[in-house]
């Protein structure tokens, strides 16, 4: 009996965990100016030379803002990065932000670039862009992304010198919360043909999200345990049982 009940038991928790990830919304993104695309893409493939890599975030990077691009063999490739028109996302990302004591959902439909160039591609394989940079309400912003490199090897330009140095003094205070200004470059004025949509209205995040799935769960839990409680006798028992008579 105690093992048919422990099977049930042990059915009871897988299915409530499976439910939970079915049905459960994914963790809200807590921080602000998240990287919302790129070009290359995570794990993509390039197959050719390239001037430059796209990052893309919620919010325009922060003018002290650190980019480096490294190579397989960790020389790095970057020149110094610039801004530019904003694109729209081939998805839109989701923020959340605490508003009369909940959190509430801000969508953005419009990406803020980080052109970061590359001088070079000295090598094939797997390539490494890292990011650092503060978001407008002080948050750090870090992060990385991998492609790899399948194209034809170029040489470095005349005079070209690779960059060692590491982030900005002011990208370091502002990491450490000293108080450093959070600066963030102008964003472009976008023309009539570039306008982009505003941010969708935000949905309340509350608590009536979670009621239909809780009940759920509950249903499974208590049709289980039910089950468990009217769990058959083993077979062997009912033997011993039928031998004492």
């Amino acid at each position: 009996m105690r093992s048919v009940r422990a099977t049930m038991v042990r059915f009871a928790v897988l299915t409530i965990v499976a439910a939970l990830g079915l049905v459960l919304p994914a963790a809200p993104a807590w921080a602000h100016g998240q990287l919302a695309m790129s070009d290359p893409v995570q794990d993509s493939t390039v197959d050719k030379p390239r001037a430059d890599v796209a990052l893309y975030f919620t919010e325009q990077p922060a003018s002290f803002a650190w980019f480096t691009v490294t190579a397989p063999s960790g020389l790095r490739v970057e020149g110094g990065w610039r801004g530019g028109e904003p694109k729209r996302l081939d998805k839109p990302v989701q923020e959340y932000f605490m508003v009369d004591g909940k959190f509430e959902p801000r969508s953005y439909n419009a990406g803020f670039p980080a052109i970061v160039p590359v001088s070079h591609w000295p090598e094939q394989g797997l390539y490494t862009v890292a990011y650092q940079s503060v978001a407008s309400d002080g948050e750090a912003v870090k992060g990385q992304l991998r492609f790899t490199y399948s194209g034809s090897v170029t040489p470095a330009p005349a005079g070209w010198t690779a960059p060692t140095g590491g982030p900005p003094e002011a990208l370091t205070r502002a990491l450490n919360k000293e108080g450093a200004p959070l600066a963030t470059q102008a964003a472009p004025t976008a023309g009539p043909q570039q306008a982009l949509p505003p941010p969708a209205p935000a949905t309340p995040f509350v608590l009536t999200d979670w009621l239909i799935p809780g009940l759920l769960i509950a249903g499974v839990a208590v049709m289980v345990w039910l089950a468990a409680r009217r769990a058959p006798i083993q077979p062997e028992r009912k033997r011993r049982k039928a031998a004492l008579r």
